[in-house]
């Protein structure tokens, strides 16, 4: 209730002060008439790559959330919420992953075009939180097969906006729909490399299960769903027991993520005589720096699928898929 009630002030706030009703309006009356690019809003790199490459020229994209960042634990400033009622549309995830900005977007949608990519996904097949809450697994993007499906909902709504340019928003979809199925097949194949019993993945926070279920793997977190939830030592005690018991070779970091839980169970493990190494740094919540590979979408998931297989004990590329990816080390200590 309190923060419905905060994030009601604020965005009737911001509508009073910046004046936007105008802006708010025109977009809210139909197509962009004229010829320059549509002005969108994403939310985060992986929702705002889509964007970027189903819209084309057609698009200006301003991203909220850069390398990173936490979106679990963001909060909107006022520059935030004044970019989102100037543009044209806006697009984010969606299943509660923009935590505290989800409010306000759900009341600037009531206005103009606010997109959730997610809502295009058979629900049967949306992961739910392994508790009593019973909240949705944002994660999506962890499988790329099933991100692909998202593809559609940004080219849908991109042609309700400006129809005329239909053609060229379906073409864009389609020829990165077969980039992304291709990224995902071989994920599948450098992970079946992996030795079956070695297909165990510890990571920082509960980002991964997707990326499990795609790709054949074990997966646990040190803390839950959203990094706002903390490790407790009985998570800790847990996970030790099971990379002692499974000989596990290597357990990893994450980008958005403090190191603190994952360097807990690697001492944890050597307590009790089993060394495992750091076998790399992931995305998980936000993609790599803005102007590399690793800081696109495909760029994003190649450097994890191939970190993950190469640390686990598989063959994969050490450039990844694309022969792009930075040069990757195993870390030998924490």
């Amino acid at each position: 209730m309190i923060v419905n009630l905060v994030g009601t002030l604020f965005v009737v706030a911001m509508l009073a002060t910046i004046g936007c009703e105008v802006k708010l309006d025109a977009a809210a009356n139909g197509p962009k008439q004229t010829d320059s690019p549509i002005e969108v809003v994403a939310t985060v790199g992986m929702v705002a790559d889509i964007v970027r490459e189903v819209g084309g020229s057609r698009v200006a994209v301003s991203q909220l959330m850069g390398p990173g960042v936490d979106p679990h634990l963001y909060r909107g400033s006022r520059d935030d919420v004044r970019d989102i009622l100037a543009a044209d549309m806006v697009f984010y995830s969606g299943l509660l992953l923009e935590g505290k900005l989800t409010d306000t977007l759900e009341k600037v949608a009531r206005r103009k075009p606010v997109i959730a990519i997610t809502k295009v996904l058979d629900p049967a097949s949306v992961l739910t939180e392994d508790d009593a809450s019973g909240h949705s697994d944002p994660h999506v993007w962890m499988d790329v097969n099933a991100w692909a499906k998202c593809v559609a909902a940004v080219r849908d709504a991109l042609i309700e906006f400006d129809p005329a340019n239909a053609e060229q928003f379906t073409l864009a979809a389609s020829t990165y729909q077969t980039k992304l199925l291709a990224l995902h097949q071989y994920g599948v194949e450098v992970i079946a490399t992996v030795p079956r019993s070695g297909r165990v993945l510890i990571t920082s926070h509960d980002a991964f299960q997707y990326f499990g279920r795609a790709y054949e793997l074990e997966v646990y977190g040190v803390q839950g769903l959203s990094t706002d939830s903390e490790a407790g030592l009985k998570q800790i005690n847990t996970l030790v027991d099971t990379i002692v018991s499974r000989r596990v070779a290597a357990v990893f970091v994450e980008s958005s993520v403090p190191r603190k839980s994952i360097l807990a169970v690697v001492d944890g493990a050597a307590s009790r005589g089993h060394r495992v190494v750091i076998g790399g740094e992931l995305f998980s919540d936000a993609m790599g720096a803005a102007d590399t590979y690793e800081g696109t979408y495909i760029g994003m998931l190649d450097h994890n699928l191939t970190i993950v297989a190469r640390s686990l004990g598989g063959n994969a590329p050490p450039r990844g898929m694309s022969g792009l990816l930075s040069v990757h080390e195993v870390e030998s200590s924490p």
